[in-house]
């Protein structure tokens, strides 16, 4: 497995695998893997001859107020985890290759209209880096293919709604969401999580699991059924962003 910081040396591996007919499948995190993450290398296996995965914790969707400078850096860790699920080359692109002409002199991307609902609502700007990072890599790797997980939902749909408007060529697939076995999705930041608020941190996903339940017998009252799972994690001790039916 490769690990390399240069576009020029990525590139030209990237057109030496071309050239003998591979398929090339990109997988971008922010590193700091877990399962979750490792089973979007085994979709992408599947899907193509060659993998490539990127870490690079991309400041532009973090908030003013989020985690960007404590989100947990483990390079070293995840390399030995992607050799062991077969990447072929890791992408860590410093932050003067990602952004050029610097962070605030940088061209930003916007895909209107999904970016500013739900998470997008409550995270101002998130979207908008989440599109410009992806557009960036997208543009330095050119894959055939790419892989995101299902539990960022809206995520996978703004990239699906940008590659389709810019028309990158690029195939957009997905990972279902990987879960603890009390139904926690997996997620890098669940270790912020203290031993009380891992205990009841799966309450969400019963919530989730409720309504599913709820709506298959038949139930249609959406703001009720909305308004019961807030209740209820609010009495578990969670201070909801949103419950909401799409």
């Amino acid at each position: 497995m490769l690990v390399v910081q240069s576009i020029a040396v990525m590139r030209e591996q990237i057109e030496a695998w071309r050239a003998a007919g591979d398929r090339i499948v990109f997988v971008p995190t922010m590193g700091n893997l877990h399962a979750g993450h490792l089973s979007l290398v085994l979709t992408a296996k599947n899907l193509g001859e060659r993998v490539i995965v990127s870490i690079y914790v991309n400041p532009t969707q973090f908030g003013a107020n989020e985690d960007f400078g404590n989100y947990p850096r483990t390079l070293e860790a995840d390399c030995r985890r992607l050799m062991d699920a077969g990447a072929d080359l890791v992408f860590t692109p410093e932050e003067s290759t990602m952004y050029p002409l610097g962070v605030k002199h940088a061209t930003h991307m916007h895909v209107p209209g999904i970016s500013t609902k739900l998470d997008g609502k409550h995270r101002p700007g998130h979207f908008d880096g989440v599109a410009t990072v992806v557009c960036r890599l997208f543009a330095m790797v050119t894959p055939d293919k790419a892989v995101f997980g299902q539990k960022d939902f809206q995520q996978l749909q703004v990239i699906r709604q940008m590659v389709r408007d810019l028309s990158l060529g690029v195939e957009v697939h997905y990972g279902a969401t990987v879960r603890e076995d009390d139904g926690l999705a997996m997620s890098s930041r669940n270790q912020y999580l203290d031993a009380e608020e891992r205990e009841t941190a799966p309450v969400l996903y019963q919530q989730l699991t409720s309504i599913r339940q709820a709506l298959e017998e038949g139930r249609r009252d959406y703001r009720a059924l909305e308004a019961e799972a807030v209740a209820t994690l609010e009495e578990a001790g969670f201070l909801p962003d949103y419950i909401s039916i799409r």
